[in-house]
């Protein structure tokens, strides 16, 4: 006696021990990024960074987040001058 074909079950997940991940798009608006302010072309890149690539960009974000006070006061204070 023959019937219709098993379902087929889900494929699991290629990592269960690593919950989906949110977009990189998501992840560096979160960080600060105005992402919303690229092109698509520009997105498009963002979109296609590996997680080291993306982990390098944030932490040089939050380094550079982290000096930007003091730049900030320094332009303020020699009026707009670099140094």
């Amino acid at each position: 006696m023959t019937g219709p074909p098993p379902h087929p079950s889900p494929s699991p997940s290629p990592h269960p021990s690593h919950p989906e991940q949110p977009p990189v798009e998501a992840v560096l608006y979160e960080a600060g990024f105005p992402v919303d302010l690229l092109t698509e072309e520009q997105r498009l890149v963002l979109s296609e960074l590996t997680p080291q690539e993306l982990t390098l960009l944030l932490d040089v974000k939050n380094r550079l987040d982290a000096v930007g006070p003091e730049v900030q006061a320094h332009g303020e204070i020699a009026g707009g001058a670099l140094f």
